[in-house]
């Protein structure tokens, strides 16, 4: 296969769902939380919504301690449904003779969980977060940019009005977007302690407060990518641990990774714009407010009221 040649249209892309997180802030395992009307996780939301976009397969990346809980509650259901396949994200992971920190305890980001994934997938793929309710819309448009667009030299990410992605609950951080004028990708910047306050969206800075507008198009970690993408990811983890892997808070994050193909001219980002609304439970408090706008989205017929 020449660089830049993929048969896209002949392959039915794939969804990797990163769910090895612990969920420390929401206080267990939010990816396995029952929140739909007949026991539905948001994964379960996902997996829908990518399987009638036209997604052929779905692969979850865990941890190995929870692997037996996953299987029984969440796996097995899926049989005959789409093809769903599990890989394990493991702080034991990765390349030999580079020291680390040996009091580390949590695996490395992002970039190092989609990293777990590269045996088993060979075509194009979206990435997505499993705790995280992108909109049916939104994974039709990944579908569509991953069957006619995508390139080793030109990748995605599903970006969201800044409104429709804040917790009622407590702060949040989102990468917010610049584009041109094609609606690529020129940078993220990420911002915390997001809030809206007072009819005014705010961040915080050296605990000084700067506003935001209500419409920045921000990331909410659902990306588009060539399978050209791991090849990078090898080379770029390497030498991110040769640098940091002594330090026991580094994380190898995946907008990182692609902000650094993008500045070396290796891989531009199509930015598509989605006018769905994200939700999810970053917070135990949110889960009221979940469970409530899946079943308005039910009621509205969006999604039956049992899944599977």
């Amino acid at each position: 296969m020449q660089s830049n040649q993929l048969d896209v249209e002949n392959m039915k892309p794939t969804l990797v769902v990163l769910a090895a997180g612990m969920g420390s802030r929401y206080g267990g395992l939010k990816q396995l939380d029952k929140l739909g009307p007949g026991g539905e996780t948001i994964m379960d939301y996902s997996v829908f919504d990518a399987k009638r976009a036209g997604f052929g397969k779905v692969v979850f990346v865990i941890r190995k301690s929870f692997e037996k809980e996953f299987r029984e509650i969440f796996v097995e259901k899926l049989s005959g449904k789409i093809d769903a396949g599990l890989v394990f994200q493991e702080l034991e992971n990765i390349p030999a003779g580079i020291p680390t920190d040996p009091e580390r305890t949590k695996p490395w980001g992002t970039g190092h969980a989609i990293l777990a994934a590269k045996d088993v997938v060979e075509e194009p793929f979206a990435v997505i977060n499993a705790d995280d309710f992108y909109g049916a819309e939104a994974y039709a448009s990944m579908h569509q940019f991953l069957t006619t667009e995508v390139s080793d030299a030109t990748y995605a990410m599903c970006g969201y009005q800044l409104k429709k992605t804040l917790s009622d609950f407590g702060t949040v951080s989102r990468g917010v977007c610049q584009t041109d004028a094609n609606n690529f990708l020129m940078g993220v910047t990420e911002r915390t302690s997001i809030v809206k306050e007072n009819g005014q969206i705010t961040y915080t800075l050296n605990e000084q407060k700067f506003p935001l507008n209500e419409t920045d198009v921000v990331s909410m970690n659902f990306w588009g990518f060539a399978p050209t993408l791991f090849n990078h990811l090898n080379e770029k983890f390497t030498a991110f641990l040769k640098n940091n892997g002594l330090n026991p808070k580094s994380e190898f994050y995946i907008p990182f990774v692609v902000d650094d193909l993008m500045q070396e001219g290796k891989v531009k980002t199509r930015v598509l714009q989605s006018e769905a609304e994200w939700f999810g439970v970053t917070y135990q408090e949110d889960r009221p407010t979940t469970i409530e706008k899946i079943n308005q989205l039910v009621k509205q017929g969006k999604y039956p009221s049992k899944l599977w």
